[in-house]
């Protein structure tokens, strides 16, 4: 095992809430938090080392909300009806 793979095991626990898809309510709210926080820390810096993060996890979020709360007027696949 690489060492950068060996550190991502060992830390795997602290960061899969930030990186795995929402499965439930709470675990959206705890994404949604998350963001919250690193927009404050992240501020106007474009390129902040954590941006790609925040990326990371809008993106979750999007994905959920698309799912979980679609706008009326769109088919599944994003596309309007």
């Amino acid at each position: 095992m690489s060492a950068l793979l060996k550190q991502a095991a060992e830390h795997w626990h602290f960061v899969a809430p930030l990186l795995t898809p929402p499965k439930t309510e709470t675990d959206y709210d705890t994404l949604v938090e998350a963001l919250d926080e690193l927009l404050d820390e992240i501020g106007d810096e474009e390129n902040h080392p954590l941006s790609s993060l925040a990326s990371q996890i809008g993106d979750r979020i999007a994905a959920y909300d698309a799912e979980h709360y679609p706008l009326p007027g769109m088919a599944g696949d994003g596309e309007i009806e």
